[in-house]
């Protein structure tokens, strides 16, 4: 039985993410940009790869930049200048 491949390169950066969306990159063995890895074809790296499909390019899918950043940890505003009457 031949070992089945999946091709996958990291084409966004997972900086300012998610600590959970930024594990599941490193998991898959993406260290730079545009960087291309073999990996195992088994439901364990598909169900990574589906949590990850706005930054990872699987060979054969079509891969679309998302239009907004929503898997970015949302930060609230500071307020200190407004309660000093600015």
């Amino acid at each position: 039985m031949a070992d089945k491949t999946i091709k996958a390169t990291l084409m966004k950066s997972a900086i300012g993410a998610n600590p959970s969306i930024k594990a599941t990159v490193q998991s898959l063995g993406f260290r730079k940009l545009n960087q291309t890895r073999e990996l195992p074809d088994n439901p364990a790296v598909r169900g990574m790869l589906k949590t990850v499909y706005f930054l990872v390019a699987v060979e054969g899918e079509p891969f679309e930049r998302p239009k907004r950043s929503r898997y970015k940890i949302w930060r609230s505003r500071s307020d200190k200048k407004h309660k000093r009457g600015h």
